[in-house]
């Protein structure tokens, strides 16, 4: 299935294409913080609508994940980084999608606090 999403003043548009069966929630520094729920697919079924330059980035620990956040309205709409095995992946904020019941998502806790 194919979605689209945004930020909140639209400056950030994707589609991302997979099925969403589920999504993780972090209590790591940042994900408690903003409150997230994300949902991992592969770089390659994600794509960028908008210029790279409405775009920001935020990297803090190890520095593996691409934090991008929008310049104009600052909100966390997805990540880049590599996932188990080396591949690119792409972490969606499931809350950015359109005309998702966020409520019909299961959602799995990840203990990022202790890592």
């Amino acid at each position: 299935m194919k979605y689209t999403g945004s930020c909140h003043c639209g400056q950030v548009k994707f589609e991302v294409e997979g099925e969403l069966t589920g999504a993780m929630s972090c209590n790591c520094s940042i994900c408690a913080r903003k409150a997230a729920l994300m949902w991992f697919v592969p770089r390659a079924s994600f794509k960028l609508l908008t210029p790279e330059d409405a775009l920001t980035n935020y990297t803090f620990n190890k520095h593996v994940i691409q934090h991008r956040f929008c310049k104009t309205c600052g909100i966390h709409a997805f990540g880049e980084g590599v996932g188990p095995g080396g591949a690119q992946m792409a972490a969606i904020n499931i809350r950015c999608l359109d005309e998702v019941d966020l409520d019909a998502i299961p959602v799995k806790h990840f203990d990022g606090r202790s890592m």
